[in-house]
């Protein structure tokens, strides 16, 4: 603990004459305290991110066709749950958006490699999804719909996604999908999730990562340098797959894996692209970026060099969404280990030279 420890002490000269007054001596003492944290390095404007989801949410009918991409990651990540044979008493849906992890649990038939005729939904291994989200108006916006009625679920709208108000050793399974590319301290949640955990529990998260966009992202700035002489930004910056496995480490997870996944969606043209990520509440929540919309002639110009730089074949234009899937496991004692280095007593060499 860092203390500061400070003392004062003001004396009144001995050769001063005072009339009507005596020496004194005053000591003042400060107390230790504990120094502050070191500040959280800001690059999203969380309260800016909140008012795009809650915009995004009053759009109920647009809101609901653009989350096609929501919808799909959600699948593909509660798809690797099919290869853990376990039961999931108390669950965590961290940043659930409109509850896609829900919709996704709840499927019919998840597993066609089952040699049942028919798979149950995974939702049947789940006693409780507790979904939480900093937006009220996105977290409810579907609860009228008819797969509530298909899952034990609660929703519960957080202050700060940032900050999870749990004890420890709370839930037997984590899930987050597409939300925690919008954290400014992801190595603070990761860390907080671990610990929320059951031990020999796992934490499944899959975000937008790498190179996702970079489509959009050449186009505009070539488009602003063109018609502006500079560029600001418009795409926010992501973690790269390599950086993931070391956050996941640094936060105390166990046995991990990190994949990565592109989505390449079609497009009319860039307008319809943007008009979809301000649906779904993805677009720029940037500190200290350009305020107001983009220039008109900023996007024209963009379309046109998007087109020229990565449009299709048939008039189109490709977007590109990486996804990074990461799994974690919070450490066990239960837990297999590797053996220490070593111990083994057969060499590889040996082995080799044998085939």
């Amino acid at each position: 603990m860092n203390c500061s420890l400070r003392r004062s002490t003001t004396l009144l000269p001995t050769n001063s004459k005072v009339v009507g007054a005596k020496a004194s001596l005053t000591i003042r003492r400060s107390y230790a305290f504990q120094a502050a944290a070191p500040p959280t390095h800001q690059v999203f404007n969380r309260r800016t991110k909140w008012l795009q989801k809650e915009r995004a949410a009053a759009d109920v009918e647009n809101g609901r066709i653009a989350d096609y991409l929501k919808d799909e990651v959600a699948i593909r990540l509660c798809d690797r749950l099919l290869d853990i044979k376990r039961t999931y008493p108390e669950v965590l849906d961290l940043g659930a958006n409109s509850c896609n992890i829900a919709r996704a649990l709840v499927r019919e038939n998840p597993d066609p490699d089952s040699p049942s005729p028919v798979a149950e939904p995974i939702a049947t291994r789940i006693g409780h999804l507790l979904a939480v989200d900093s937006s009220q108006s996105l977290l409810y916006r579907d609860s009228d719909l008819p797969f509530n009625k298909d899952i034990n679920m609660t929703r519960q709208v957080l202050p700060d996604e940032e900050t999870l108000p749990f004890e420890p050793n709370s839930f037997d399974l984590v899930l987050s999908s597409l939300s925690m590319h919008w954290i400014n301290d992801l190595p603070g949640v990761l860390a907080q999730i671990n610990n929320v955990l059951k031990p020999d529990c796992a934490f499944m998260g899959a975000m937008l990562g790498g190179d996702t966009l970079f489509e959009l992202r050449t186009s505009l700035q070539l488009a602003e340098q063109e018609r502006r002489g500079g560029i600001s930004p418009h795409v926010s910056p992501l973690a790269d797959v390599r950086d993931v496995g070391g956050l996941l480490q640094r936060a105390g997870f166990k046995m991990l894996t990190v994949d990565v996944d592109d989505i390449v969606v079609d497009y009319p043209d860039t307008f319809a692209l943007m008009q979809d990520l301000q649906a779904m509440g993805e677009n720029s929540a940037i500190l200290g970026r350009e305020m107001g919309g983009i220039q008109r002639d900023v996007l024209l110009a963009n379309d046109a060099i998007y087109r020229a730089l990565h449009g299709n074949e048939d008039g189109s234009v490709p977007a590109t969404f990486r996804m990074i899937y990461m799994i974690g496991w919070k450490e066990s004692e239960e837990q297999a280990k590797p053996l220490p280095r070593g111990s083994g007593d057969i060499n590889l060499k040996d082995v080799l030279e044998k085939q």
